[in-house]
C-alpha cells in the first residue's frame, strides 16, 4: 500500500511543481497599469495577479504536505495521524493522499 502511495505522492509532487512553475512565469505584456473609479486592464491585470499569487501559494501548502506524507512514509509514520497516533482511515487516504491527521485533526 504504501508503495503505490509513494508512487501517488511523487506524481502529485510533480504536478504542483509544474503548476507551480507555469504560475511564476512572467505574464506578457504587462505595460503600464493604472487604476481608476472603473474596471480596466489595469485593474483586471491586478486581479489576475493576486489571483495567480494565491493559488501559488495554495500550491505550496498542497506541496508541503505532500513532502510531509512522502517523509511520513519513509519514517515508517504513513496512515497515522500526526495528533493522536490513531490510523488515518484507508477512505481518507484514498481520497488524499497526502493526509497526515485522521479527519478530526484535520
Amino acid at each position: 500500500m504504501h508503495e503505490r502511495a509513494r508512487a501517488e505522492l511523487e506524481a502529485k509532487a510533480v504536478q504542483i511543481q509544474a503548476e507551480m512553475d507555469q504560475l511564476s512565469r512572467p505574464m506578457q505584456e504587462q505595460g503600464n497599469i493604472s487604476f481608476g473609479k472603473r474596471v480596466g486592464d489595469g485593474t483586471a491585470m491586478a486581479v489576475d495577479r493576486h489571483s495567480a499569487v494565491s493559488a501559488h501559494d495554495n500550491l505550496a501548502d498542497i506541496l508541503a504536505q505532500v513532502r510531509t506524507a512522502l517523509a511520513a512514509i519513509e519514517a515508517g509514520g504513513y496512515g497515522t495521524c500526526a495528533v493522536c497516533g490513531e490510523p488515518i482511515p484507508p477512505a481518507r487516504l484514498e481520497a488524499r493522499p497526502w493526509a497526515t491527521t485522521c479527519v478530526r485533526h484535520g
